[in-house]
């Protein structure tokens, strides 16, 4: 980035770069930085052009890790960028776009150097790096009271929350958000989460925390917005015959960014379907909304912006709280629901509506009020249908926010009376017609099925059958394939049990005399067990609850009825499979009494017949079955390594080389 400086490759050699981060201090008052941040730039078009802009950087930037302790010129660019900032929002007015952009190469170099110097050193370090001032040689100074390092963190904020989104404005606003989440990324470097560091202590307990409701809010409506990077104004960053420093990086305002994130971050294709393209401000915003919501607290202090997630209320409640919350404010709860659905494609956004759902109890009872939940869950369950191709923490969430939803009886029965037809995405079998409910129960016993083949994740197992189990009583007119499934994974766990206590048995005759250690068996079988349990739990819960509103279950029921046999008289199962004998008993002597050779419409009449003239009280009662989830039972530290995982594969503005990452052994396929 340098005078007439054009490509990549050039940055090394371009002389102004090379006096930024050379042994002479430049005064912040030389015509210098004026040059300095009027620069156009062929910009990079793709994520691996990206990538080599910021590896270009890394040499400059060691260099001026160097000198920077003698001359204070890193300092001096924050200070211009600073300087920049303060009438921002009149140049917005104004439109005043030549001064945006030149705010905005202040603030991308400063970006790339921090990139590097984070990687390079400890936040006490970069701390120091943002103390040194200009000095006359042979004496040492450093700044006085001023903390520079809290300064430029609380102009980024302001410069988010005050500045508003327009076109001119879209790219420095996205520049503030990114390079939030660069001061961030130590956690990147750290096997074990961070909690207290200088910088999280300016974010959540120095000037920005008087800011920490309207950043959450403006983080969130940026995401509500979803707006497009807008078009390149060419006209604006024309080269011209004097140059300037890199009369160029300014395409990273214009064309560039429009390149690298309508045209999908993986080079140029003619045709592309704009409608289809990431949003990078959206997604960023999104990004560091949820790094803020997951910081550690610290040791004497609270995450001031998960407070604001968990307490923020509907702009349409005017109801008066009992007590004021800490940094409470109001939103849209109707955009936010649209946008939450109509973005559920990315672990980000499931991260999100699992937070708002878990811990915003507003936002939880608004959204199990509306009327229109389908819109909500059919992404979720899109999700975990081709789990094959997620992440197995995408799947967790999903399944998480699923379990959360049937926490509530009138979810579970709402979903039943929601009639869906010719869902695309179900290829198994040609779906015409089903209820919500009923295509919650196939995809969810789907996952059950695909975990015991490949996963066999005990944690997964659990949230499935927990999430049936919640909405056993509810059931109500299950489609005929969801029953039949139902009692397939049923014959499944009983198959994968007879294999299993036989593998034993032959194991103990064949090691007559032999003391070493034998499979472990018994607990394969104890965990095999328990879900059998569960699975005739949840059958025995919709059969005493709603057994007159499901003739299809009865049928299954009956059809494979030789499967609970070598059940009955198990001591494990003895208790739960007393009703399924009555059930099961009570409709074959009415199928006999109705005569042989019947047609399968005949025996679902009699079947609606007999439920109605089955006695309640025949049926011994258990009680309900219910599961909450409790953010304890996930693995210690899941959410930080999660988030910082997604930003890492992000690519979005984003690139940092594995070398020297610890954190994230986190499995992505």
């Amino acid at each position: 980035m340098g005078a007439n400086t054009s490509q990549v490759s050039d940055l090394s050699d371009n002389p102004s770069l090379k006096a930024l981060v050379g042994t002479e201090s430049i005064s912040e008052n030389d015509p210098f930085w004026n040059q300095l941040i009027s620069f156009t730039f062929i910009s990079p078009t793709n994520s691996g052009d990206s990538k080599s802009l910021e590896e270009a950087v890394i040499p400059l930037a060691k260099i001026l890790i160097e000198n920077n302790p003698r001359t204070g010129n890193f300092g001096a660019l924050v200070r211009i960028f600073l300087g920049r900032t303060k009438e921002l929002k009149i140049s917005t007015e104004c439109q005043d776009q030549l001064f945006i952009w030149q705010a905005h190469n202040a603030l991308l170099m400063i970006r790339c150097l921090l990139k590097v110097f984070i990687r390079e050193m400890s936040e006490e370090e970069l701390h120091l790096q943002f103390s040194y001032h200009e000095r006359a040689p042979g004496s040492f100074e450093e700044t006085g009271n001023e903390d520079l390092l809290e300064e430029l963190l609380s102009n980024l904020v302001h410069l988010i929350v005050e500045v508003p989104l327009l076109d001119i404005t879209y790219n420095i606003l996205f520049e503030a958000v990114t390079t939030l989440l660069v001061f961030f990324s130590y956690q990147l470097f750290h096997k074990d989460i961070l909690r207290g560091g200088i910088i999280c202590q300016h974010i959540m307990k120095g000037r920005c925390m008087s800011l920490t409701s309207r950043l959450v809010k403006t983080l969130l409506y940026n995401f509500i917005r979803q707006e497009k990077c807008p078009p390149p104004a060419t006209h604006i960053f024309e080269p011209k015959a004097e140059g300037g420093l890199l009369y160029g990086l300014a395409s990273g305002v214009a064309s560039g960014l429009w390149n690298v994130f309508t045209l999908g971050g993986t080079g140029s294709k003619a045709g592309i379907d704009q409608e289809h393209n990431p949003l990078p401000l959206s997604n960023q915003s999104l990004l560091l909304l949820l790094v803020l919501a997951n910081l550690a607290d610290g040791p004497d202090w609270p995450n001031p912006y998960r407070q604001a997630i968990t307490c923020f209320r509907n702009t349409q409640d005017t109801s008066t709280l009992p007590m004021e919350q800490p940094h409470a404010f109001q939103i849209n709860f109707n955009s936010l629901y649209t946008a939450l659905y109509e973005q559920q494609r990315s672990d980000q956004v499931t991260l999100l509506l699992y937070t708002l759902l878990h811990q915003n109890a507003n936002m939880r009872t608004y959204m199990l009020s509306r009327t229109d939940m389908d819109n909500l869950v059919l992404p979720i369950l899109e999700i975990l249908y081709h789990v094959e191709e997620r992440n197995s923490h995408h799947v967790y969430m999903a399944l998480i926010i699923l379990l959360i939803l049937t926490e509530d009886d009138a979810f579970n029965r709402s979903i039943h009376e929601v009639v869906l037809k010719n869902i695309s995405w179900y290829t198994e079998r040609s779906l015409t017609e089903i209820s919500l409910g009923s295509l919650l129960i196939l995809v969810v016993i789907r996952t059950i099925q695909f975990n015991m083949t490949r996963t066999r994740d005990k944690y997964l197992h659990t949230n499935c059958l927990a999430a049936l189990a919640n909405m056993s009583a509810q059931f109500r007119c299950l489609h005929q394939y969801a029953a039949q499934r139902i009692i397939s994974l049923f014959a499944l766990l009983s198959k994968k049990h007879n294999k299993v206590l036989e593998q034993a048995t032959q194991s103990l005759r064949g090691r007559q005399g032999d003391n070493t250690a034998l499979p472990d068996y018994a607990q394969d079988l104890n965990v095999i067990e328990e879900v059998i349990r569960m699975m005739l739990e949840i059958i025995n819960s919709c059969l005493c609850n709603s057994l007159h509103h499901n003739p299809n279950l009865v049928y299954a029921l009956l059809y494979k009825r030789e499967l609970f046999e070598q059940f009955r008289m198990h001591p494990s199962f003895q208790d739960i499979m007393q009703n399924l004998d009555t059930v099961i008993g009570f409709f074959s002597q009415r199928l006999e009494q109705a005569g042989s050779d019947l047609s399968v419409e005949r025996v679902q009449e009699v079947i609606m017949k007999g439920a109605q003239a089955l006695p309640k009280d025949r049926l011994k009662k258990f009680p309900e079955l219910k599961f909450k989830y409790v953010e304890e039972d996930q693995p210690e530290d899941f959410f930080i390594p999660y988030v910082w995982s997604l930003i890492f594969n992000s690519g979005v503005g984003l690139h940092w080389s594995p070398h020297g990452i610890e954190l994230f052994s986190m499995d992505s396929g």
